[in-house]
């Protein structure tokens, strides 16, 4: 059984941890990860928003930021990348991916009442690029759901933009171009089982499962 490190806090991941024990893998949440051997992939899961110190910004429209939280983070990407083990990162996690190549991010995207959250996930459609993992899982357009108000912009080193949202052209997937690295602005663990309206998420977290093994 593939093991998944989710590096989050606990208490916030119930849902990342319930959609891998769903699909076989026996995920783990911690930030405390003296030996990254026991892992088969990283898991970067959804919060609040990066310290805009970590891309060269001023606090420009940021909320709820956790600069710890972020370092920690970032730690531990550093050596799942060092090691070439797979990483999906999710909302936030897509996010810290970018900036970790040296990319920055929106901190307060014009058109972010689209996509943040309000009593829900909203739900908007997007268009993956051709012969992308995204492409290859879901077709060339699809609906996902939205919980951000942030997003990437100038992608970092070897970041490659595989999905944006179809109104505006905001960022909704990234992949790089030769370690396997996938993120994604939306959220597959709350899409899990198909959805009516929105893509079945599992499909995307079993890929990343199989690029674990």
């Amino acid at each position: 059984m593939k093991r998944i490190l989710i590096a989050g806090h606990p208490d916030q991941t119930v849902n990342y941890e319930n959609a891998f024990k769903d699909l076989g893998t026996s995920p783990v949440t911690s930030l405390h990860v003296p030996d990254i051997s026991c892992y088969d992939g990283l898991v970067l899961p959804g919060g609040g928003d990066i310290d805009p110190r970590l891309f060269g910004q001023l606090d420009k429209g940021s909320r709820v930021i956790d600069p710890a939280l972020d370092r920690l983070q970032l730690s531990i990407l550093q050596e799942f990348v060092l090691y070439k083990k797979p990483v999906l990162g999710i909302c936030k996690g897509m996010q810290l991916i970018n900036i970790f190549f040296g990319g920055d991010i929106h901190q307060n995207l014009s058109t972010f009442r689209r996509h943040q959250y309000e009593a829900g996930d909203q739900i908007h459609q997007t268009e993956a690029k051709k012969g992308s993992l995204l492409h290859r899982l879901y077709g060339s357009v699809f609906a996902v759901n939205s919980a951000h108000h942030q997003g990437v912009d100038t992608p970092g080193r070897g970041i490659r933009y595989i999905q944006r949202c179809t109104d505006d052209h905001v960022v909704e997937g990234l992949t790089h171009s030769f370690l396997p690295i996938v993120g994604v602005q939306w959220h597959p663990e709350r899409l899990c089982r198909k959805k009516s309206d929105t893509v079945d998420g599992s499909l995307l977290l079993d890929a990343f499962i199989f690029y674990c093994r």
